[in-house]
């Protein structure tokens, strides 16, 4: 089924695209949170129409974002965790961990917008990398410290 995305859906399109999508996927999810409209060919003229206008709220999304992430860029995050005798982590610093303490900072993001590769299980500075867009990220500092 072709529809017309009126809002950027992750793994499917930005704002004004085009795109084919499973039936199901669109009656259910897309068209009842107004994400997407069905591409008719009224839709379709509509929609060219609109594309200057939707390019528009496109970049200004994007600077948004370049914004947000210029704020990310210069976060440190400080955690402390027990650790052995011989100075590994008692468990580890998933991605939970560290969008708990983002919130705490007042930065609201999504679990799984943290890039964590592996948890992290040693004391020390790591570079933490967030998605906060499409083709935006930025990387945070997480140092993790001995707890006293």
């Amino acid at each position: 089924m072709k529809v017309i995305l009126t809002e950027t859906v992750e793994q499917i399109g930005q704002i004004g695209d085009l795109v084919n999508v499973a039936p199901g996927y669109a009656r259910n999810f897309l068209f009842p949170k107004s994400l997407a409209m069905e591409a008719t060919g009224k839709n379709v003229k509509e929609l060219e129409h609109k594309k200057r206008l939707l390019a528009q709220k496109r970049q200004l999304q994007r600077q948004e974002m370049l914004s947000f992430a210029e704020k990310l860029n210069s976060i440190t995050v400080s955690m402390s965790r027990k650790v052995s005798e011989d100075d590994k982590l008692y468990g580890s610093v998933n991605s939970a961990d560290v969008g708990k303490a983002l919130e705490s900072m007042g930065f609201d993001l999504e679990r799984k917008s943290i890039l964590l590769e592996q948890p992290i299980k040693q004391l020390g500075e790591h570079s933490v990398v967030l998605r906060v867009g499409p083709e935006v990220t930025a990387t945070i500092r997480v140092v993790i410290e001995k707890e006293e």
